[in-house]
């Protein structure tokens, strides 16, 4: 294995609630499967890592709502946030290896698990973007493929926004 990218969450159907509304079944559940999940497949495969010639590449998919805050929904935001500070700690740790460890944190993307994001949530995202327009699945596609690429051998611990300008890192 010479790349691992950690795409796997909970977002779907969570949102709408205020801080004070979630329970904590459903707190515990996101962070279970949004940030031990990613922490335990990154463990999981570190010392197939280890063994790449050329050294490796980690990508952890994290999200804009952790770098603008977005609002009633807060267990999904503080799991993004973790996996933004767990890229930089596992860059420090895997680096000797030459292991690169890089996120990327995609806005709203127009796929099957956001069709349950209200209208009013779409539009927030496509009037405020310098590029006023919706993102597609391929909009991301290129980030993750550049971060796996030799090309960003070099580069570790970064988070790399890809949403249009929504959010400016």
């Amino acid at each position: 294995i010479d790349g691992l990218v950690n795409c796997a969450a909970i977002a779907t159907g969570i949102g709408g609630k205020t801080f004070e509304e979630i329970d904590l079944d459903t707190w515990d559940l996101v962070m279970r499967v949004n940030v031990r999940g990613t922490w335990l497949a990154t463990r999981a495969c570190a010392p197939l890592l280890r063994k790449a010639e050329s050294g490796a590449r980690v990508v952890n998919v994290a999200s804009d709502t952790a770098l603008w805050g977005a609002p009633r929904l807060l267990h999904y935001v503080a799991s993004k946030g973790a996996i933004i500070s767990m890229t930089r700690s596992l860059a420090r740790e895997m680096g000797p290896d030459r292991i690169a460890v890089n996120a990327i944190a995609p806005g709203l993307t127009l796929v099957e698990a956001t069709e349950y994001v209200p209208q009013d949530r779409h539009d927030l995202y496509v009037n405020g973007r310098a590029m006023p327009r919706e993102q597609q699945p391929a909009d991301v596609v290129g980030s993750v493929l550049y971060l796996l690429s030799d090309g960003a051998a070099f580069v570790t611990g970064q988070l790399l926004p890809v949403n249009g300008g929504f959010v400016f890192n």
